[in-house]
């Protein structure tokens, strides 16, 4: 089960909206709408949590480029919704870099399925496609000046969304729209 809300940043205080995501389909989309929820171009922050998985925090202030922690990365991408936040700048990798170049395989005769000696030893192989990492990739900064560590946000679990709105004072108005 999944939960999003936005919360945006005003004069005074924070207000919640909770949000549907299913028109979203890039980083872009979400961040055009966190944007329409604060005309004055506040802080507003989109808080994705799924149930016992993952958590992401997509932070956007003004037109700057979004800020994006996701708590773990390799959960996240089995999610539709993950999927949106592992660009692959967060990712470290260049676009397209999930497509195999052919110059580059490896071909060996272990193409017909044959495990190559790497593989038997659980090794790295060539044609693994792992490029996801198991854990938090992103900005573990991205509340610092809101008054949430980085070591904090590394710890958070569970119910991550309740705890990030508990710290920054939110939490009254992110129950409203849970």
């Amino acid at each position: 089960m999944y939960f999003a809300a936005l919360l945006a940043r005003t004069e005074d205080g924070w207000e919640a909206s909770d949000t549907e995501l299913d028109d979203v389909e890039t980083l872009s989309d979400l961040a055009d709408l966190a944007r329409e929820a604060s005309p004055d171009e506040d802080t507003v922050l989109v808080l994705i949590e799924q149930e016992d998985g993952w958590f992401g925090v997509v932070r956007v202030d003004g037109e700057e480029d979004p800020r994006i922690y996701v708590s773990d990365a390799a959960a996240a991408a089995r999610s539709s919704y993950g999927e949106i936040l592992l660009t692959d700048e967060l990712l470290g990798r260049e676009p397209g870099d999930d497509v195999p170049d052919l110059d580059a395989l490896d071909l060996d005769g272990t193409e017909d399925g044959e495990p190559d000696d790497e593989d038997a030893d659980g090794g790295p192989s060539a044609a693994s496609g792992e490029s996801v990492p198991h854990g938090p990739v992103g900005d573990a900064q991205v509340l610092e000046d809101l008054g949430v560590t980085e070591k904090e946000l590394r710890s958070m679990t569970e119910d991550a969304v309740s705890e990030i709105a508990e710290a920054l004072g939110a939490s009254e108005v992110l129950e409203t729209v849970r």
